[in-house]
């Protein structure tokens, strides 16, 4: 059996294969360098195909998605500026998070990542950031669409201090980040933590459920996009390498050889 953490990583949409193309080897590539075995999991496959392929991995990855989260999931109405659901992607996310809060297994939410993380949380989303100063869905081809303001006695905040991309700002810790999205966190989840903003308009950056405390349950979502990043970024690297961590150290106690449990 390999040591390498097996994380799984949904496709990111059930209807856009040319998107699914050239995303998910971003995700892919980036748990590959920090150590891990990335595990394709299918929004279309049938529950129990999932169910026992999520039974094999020591990790979570939610990726992005040109999905919205369906408002209905924490109890808006849906707003013009909302775009479709991919209800398959969400019931994969669904599926993946509660199997990782049953077992404890380390969970990194990566733009529509933090979204469908702090909706499954009972958080909430807002629906749609245009217009405001900073422009949030600037895209991949821009390297680096803002700054933002970590908390320094977060657990982000403990991964990226002393990179060599982030600095010290008065209170806080500085990253400067790629940005690709039109929604954002509103009200955090359900034992989750707002950690991260960016200082031109306050969007909520990053949140994560407080390390140390009952539970010790590894979660972190960020809104920016790590993956992207990790050949220029020290504070993206690290961020995959703690994760990456965090899963092997999931593994080493807690690891289902994946022959067996393929055959459950």
């Amino acid at each position: 059996m390999s040591d390498r953490p097996r994380i799984a990583i949904p496709v990111p949409t059930s209807i856009d294969p040319d998107y699914n193309q050239r995303s998910w080897k971003n995700y892919a590539a980036a748990v590959t360098a920090a150590g891990g075995e990335p595990v394709e999991l299918d929004p279309l496959s049938t529950p129990a195909t999932l169910r026992a392929l999520i039974a094999t991995c020591d990790g979570v990855v939610l990726p992005g998605s040109p999905a919205d989260v369906e408002p209905g999931r924490y109890g808006a109405d849906r707003d013009p500026g909302c775009g479709p659901a991919d209800a398959a992607r969400e019931q994969t996310d669904w599926m993946l998070l509660d199997d990782a809060e049953s077992h404890g297994k380390p969970v990194l939410g990566i733009c529509y990542g933090i979204q469908s993380l702090n909706s499954w949380g009972a958080g909430t989303l807002v629906q749609d950031l245009s217009p405001l100063p900073v422009n949030h869905s600037a895209g991949p081809r821009v390297a680096i669409a803002h700054s933002v303001l970590i908390a320094p006695d977060s657990l982000l905040g403990s991964l990226v201090k002393g990179a060599a991309d982030c600095t010290i700002d008065g209170d806080f810790l500085r990253l400067p980040v790629n940005s690709s999205h039109h929604q954002a966190v509103a009200q955090p989840g359900d034992g989750m933590k707002m950690v991260a903003r960016c200082p031109e308009d306050a969007v909520v950056e990053a949140v994560e459920r407080p390390w140390g405390e009952a539970g010790n349950w590894w979660v972190l979502g960020v809104q920016w996009h790590p993956e992207r990043s990790v050949e220029i970024s020290e504070a993206s690297r690290r961020i995959f390498s703690a994760f990456m961590d965090e899963a092997r150290r999931w593994s080493a106690a807690n690891r289902v050889p994946a022959e067996a449990a393929l055959r459950d």
